[in-house]
């Protein structure tokens, strides 16, 4: 008996769009770990997850993921900064005060509404290379490396942003930069 053409066609087509199917699957899952090796390379976790104490000090909240600073930290006035002392960082490593005013690390999960959820590749990479939010808006203050980071090739930015999209959503609105006469006010200086 004889294979019917139409059918031989169908299963070659199926079989290759699988093999395609598990090709793309196992590229994404190979983006997705250089991406997590450059996040632990570039001590992002440093900035981006907070500090909690625990029962041997300070330690990272894993659980908040990469969500930057804590929305509901209301924190003091800064230190009073002067020539030997030109920056602050807080207790969460999620907040620093220096001549450029008060930044908060971003939360850099897929949550649409509070952190890169609604960002394509193009605005993280963009961003990345220009030191601009969203690759267009306010510039990316310190202690954010944007400049070490811009010199990275395309593929590992890529490779990072996938890694980041691929964490879980978490809900967490960041504090809004504070330029530095505003941070020099609400510190009392």
């Amino acid at each position: 008996m004889r294979p019917n053409p139409k059918t031989l066609i169908a299963a070659t087509l199926a079989c290759t769009l699988f093999n395609t199917s598990a090709l793309a699957a196992d590229n994404d899952s190979a983006l997705i770990k250089r991406g997590e090796k450059l996040i632990a390379y570039g001590g992002c976790v440093d900035c981006h997850i907070p500090f909690k104490m625990g029962p041997n000090g300070p330690e990272k909240d894993m659980a908040r993921g990469l969500s930057g600073h804590p929305e509901e930290l209301r924190l003091p006035p800064s230190p009073k900064l002067d020539s030997a002392w030109n920056w602050a960082g807080s207790a969460t490593m999620t907040a620093f005060v220096g001549p450029w005013g008060t930044t908060y690390a971003a939360n850099l999960t897929p949550d649409r509404e509070t952190g890169i959820g609604a960002w394509r590749e193009k605005d993280f990479i963009q961003a990345m290379r220009t030191g601009k939010h969203v690759g267009v808006a306010r510039p990316i203050l310190p202690p954010m490396p944007w400049q070490a980071v811009a010199s990275l090739p395309e593929k590992d930015l890529r490779a990072i942003f996938s890694y980041l999209k691929a964490q879980p959503a978490v809900k967490n609105k960041v504090p809004d930069y504070l330029p530095p006469a505003t941070s020099i006010s609400k510190a009392g200086g």
